[in-house]
C-alpha cells in the first residue's frame, strides 16, 4: 500500500478542501417520501439513505422527519401507523414528566442546592440568547425553552446541564413545532453524541483521539503543540461540548454537520476528524508565528463563520487518507482481529448491522 508523506499529503488535502464544495441538491420531500412504501415502511436501505445525507444533506422541509429517524425518536423499521402511535406516546410521556416536575419542584427548591444553582444558570444563559432575527421577528419562546432545559436536567442523571445546552435546545425548538418533540429530540441527540458533547462521559476521549490523530498525520505539528505546554489540545474541549455550533455562519450549517454526525457516516467519531480539519486551518499561523498556548487557543476560538460543506469535505478527505495509509480498514470495526495493531480510531460497524 502506498503511503503518503505527511508534508505532501497535508498540503494536497488542505488545498483540495478549500475548493468550492459543490454537491447535488439536498434530499427534498418528494425524494424522501419515495424512500417509503404505501404503508410508510422503509423501501430503501438505511445505509444508502445515510450516505445520501452525508453527501447531499437534507432540505429544510424534510429535516424534522428525517431527524426523528436519525436520532432514534422513530425506528427505521416502523410503519406510518406505528410512528403515529410513537408520537402520541412521546407526547403523553412528556406531559407526565411535566406534571411530575410541577409536584417535586418545591422539594427540589428546598432540599437540592444544585437545582437552584442550575436553574439560575439556565435562566442566565437563556437571557443572553438572541431571540429575534434581523427583521425583529421572535424566533423562540424563552419560557418554553427554560422549561425544557429544567425538565431535561431533572430527568437526566448522566448529562447534567452544561453551558451550550441552551443553544442546542434552541436549534431543536426552531426545527420542530411541539415541546414534546423538542424535548425528546434533544434527549436522543445527547445519547447519539454522548462521546462528543457530554463532559462527564466522553469529551476527554475525543480529545485523546484528536491528540493521537495529530501524532499520526502531522508529527511536526504535534511536536510543536507539545512544546507549548501540556493541555493545548485539551483546551479545545468547547468544540466537542458545543458540537461545533459556534463555529458556523448559520443555523443551516450547524444542522448540516449534526445530521452527518447522526448518520454515523463515514465512521464513528467523525467529530474528531472535523476538529482535526479545523486545527489545520490555523496550522501555518501557529507554526510561523511565535504563539503562546493562549494565543493558539484564541486562534482556534476565532474560527467562526465556517461553511459546513467545506469542513465535512475536508474531514472526509482525512478519513480517506487514514484508510489509504492503512490506519483504518475500509469497512467494519477497526478493533476486530485481522487488522494488525489496534488502531487509534474506532470505526463503526456498517450501518445495517448497527443497533437501530
Amino acid at each position: 500500500m502506498t503511503t503518503l508523506s505527511p508534508e505532501n499529503s497535508l498540503s494536497a488535502r488542505w488545498s483540495a478542501s478549500f475548493i468550492l464544495v459543490k454537491r447535488k441538491p439536498p434530499i427534498d420531500k418528494t425524494e424522501w417520501d419515495a424512500f417509503f412504501d404505501e404503508n410508510g415502511l422503509l423501501a430503501k436501505s438505511r445505509d444508502s439513505i445515510c450516505v445520501n445525507i452525508l453527501e447531499r444533506g437534507l432540505h429544510p422541509f424534510v429535516r424534522t422527519e428525517a431527524w426523528k429517524f436519525l436520532t432514534g425518536y422513530y425506528s427505521w423499521q416502523s410503519s406510518q401507523d406505528e410512528r403515529l402511535t410513537v408520537d402520541s406516546a412521546r407526547r403523553k410521556n412528556y406531559e407526565a414528566l411535566c406534571e411530575m416536575y410541577e409536584k417535586i419542584q418545591p422539594l427540589l427548591e428546598n432540599l437540592h442546592r444544585n437545582f437552584m444553582e442550575t436553574r439560575n444558570n439556565i435562566a442566565y444563559d437563556i437571557q443572553k440568547l438572541h431571540d429575534k432575527d434581523h427583521l425583529g421577528n421572535v424566533l423562540i419562546d424563552k419560557k418554553r425553552l427554560e422549561k425544557i432545559l429544567l425538565l431535561s436536567y431533572v430527568c437526566n442523571t448522566q448529562a447534567e446541564y452544561q453551558q451550550g445546552f441552551h443553544e442546542m435546545v434552541m436549534l431543536f425548538q426552531l426545527m420542530v413545532e411541539h415541546d414534546h418533540e423538542t424535548f425528546w429530540l434533544f434527549q436522543f441527540f445527547l445519547q447519539k453524541t454522548e462521546h462528543s458533547c457530554v463532559i462527564n462521559i466522553g469529551v476527554g476521549k475525543n480529545l485523546d483521539m484528536l491528540n493521537n490523530l495529530i501524532d499520526f498525520l502531522d508529527p511536526v505539528f504535534a511536536e510543536h503543540l507539545r512544546g507549548k505546554g501540556a493541555g493545548t489540545v485539551q483546551s479545545l474541549f468547547p468544540w466537542f461540548c458545543f458540537c461545533f455550533q459556534r463555529a458556523f455562519k448559520s443555523f443551516e450549517d450547524v444542522w448540516r454537520l449534526w445530521e452527518v454526525l447522526l448518520t454515523g457516516k463515514p465512521c464513528r467519531n467523525f467529530q474528531v476528524l472535523v476538529a482535526y480539519s479545523m486545527l489545520q486551518m490555523v496550522r501555518e499561523q501557529v507554526l510561523q508565528e511565535s504563539m503562546t498556548r493562549d494565543d493558539i487557543i484564541l486562534a482556534c476560538n476565532n474560527l467562526i463563520d465556517l461553511d459546513a460543506d467545506v469542513l465535512i469535505s475536508a474531514a472526509c478527505l482525512i478519513y480517506a487518507e487514514l484508510i489509504q495509509r492503512g490506519l483504518l480498514p475500509p469497512q467494519g470495526d477497526c478493533t476486530a482481529r485481522g487488522h494488525g495493531p489496534r488502531p487509534w480510531f474506532p470505526v463503526s460497524l456498517p450501518v445495517d448491522q448497527a443497533q437501530d
